[in-house]
């Protein structure tokens, strides 16, 4: 039988929706997975194994075939887990497939069935609202972040027999994550104030002249002369962010693993101080697997 459910990956700063299809079928009992998965999403398969038995459920002695499309993008992550968990329980018939349709499923499954954290929820759910999917399932660790999303009813899983659970009710949107509201930043939240500085006159103005143009700025003097601590202030005379700017800088740091659990938008504006010995790519993003620079982590 052929069940399908729906994930997301990451592809650059985006995220894109993924269809996780399962055929089983008679033959000799083993389990493949293509698609162009990375070594984390192939063995998906033994850790979708053990938590589907200690869960309670049956993993079917057969031959299963595991496609993930589109084909021609490289999958990567442990975030598919729950999504082919699923996709399996229905093509054996163990859970209904009418609640799959309209859903996306992320998270790491653990051996026992409870579901760990991943990163790049943020992108994920506003991938799912782009695409029309109603409904999102995350790790309870990333309900916030997910929920910032408006138009997508989130729902915080910690074991996989919940997720089976809510698919089951005919109605469970009154178990949907509520949104919290968002707290204004205080610009002193790392401790640093511009007022502290004393003197430097000549360096304040251009400062000043920075933050109220938007212009690029360069500092230049000896060590010890005070660029590193003014430079560090500078961001507690900028504006504070827009909601769509901390929603734009707040996916760029969910899809580097820098958006802390439990946490929603980026409440100030990022500072980075990158090492002069830094490499391309960590300065300006890449590697085999692309992710953000430090340049992208200093966006707005």
């Amino acid at each position: 039988m052929l069940a399908k459910a729906y994930s997301s990956a990451i592809l650059g700063v985006d995220a894109y929706i993924v269809a996780v299809e399962v055929d089983i079928a008679f033959g000799l009992p083993g389990i493949s997975v293509v698609g162009l998965p990375d070594t984390a999403v192939q063995e998906s398969k033994e850790r979708v194994r053990s938590a589907l038995k200690n869960s309670g459920y049956i993993f079917p002695p057969q031959r299963i075939t595991i496609n993930m499309a589109p084909a021609n993008t490289r999958k990567s992550g442990p975030v598919f887990d729950v999504a082919i968990a699923l996709a399996i329980l229905a093509a054996s018939e163990q859970l209904p497939s009418t609640g799959l349709e309209q859903s996306v499923f992320v998270g790491e499954l653990s051996l026992d069935g409870s579901i760990r954290p991943v990163s790049g929820v943020l992108p994920f759910a506003i991938a799912a609202q782009a695409e029309g999917y109603q409904h999102l399932f995350v790790p309870c660790e990333n309900a916030q972040e997910a929920s910032l999303v408006e138009g997508l009813r989130v729902y915080p899983i910690t074991h996989l027999r919940e997720a089976v659970q809510l698919l089951g009710e005919a109605c469970p949107i009154d178990k949907a994550y509520q949104r919290q509201p968002l707290l204004s930043a205080s610009p002193l939240l790392m401790g640093l104030d511009f007022s502290e500085v004393k003197g430097q006159a000549y360096a304040k103005r251009g400062l000043e002249i920075t933050a109220a143009g938007g212009h690029n700025l360069i500092m230049v003097g000896p060590p010890g002369s005070g660029k590193t601590m003014l430079a560090r202030r500078l961001p507690t005379i900028l504006p504070a962010l827009t909601f769509a700017e901390a929603l734009e800088t707040s996916k760029i740091y969910s899809i580097s693993g820098r958006l802390g659990l439990n946490q929603g938008l980026l409440p100030t504006r990022p500072f980075r101080a990158p090492h002069h010995s830094i490499s391309n790519a960590g300065l300006i993003g890449g590697s085999s697997h692309p992710k953000p620079g430090e340049v992208s982590l200093a966006h707005h």
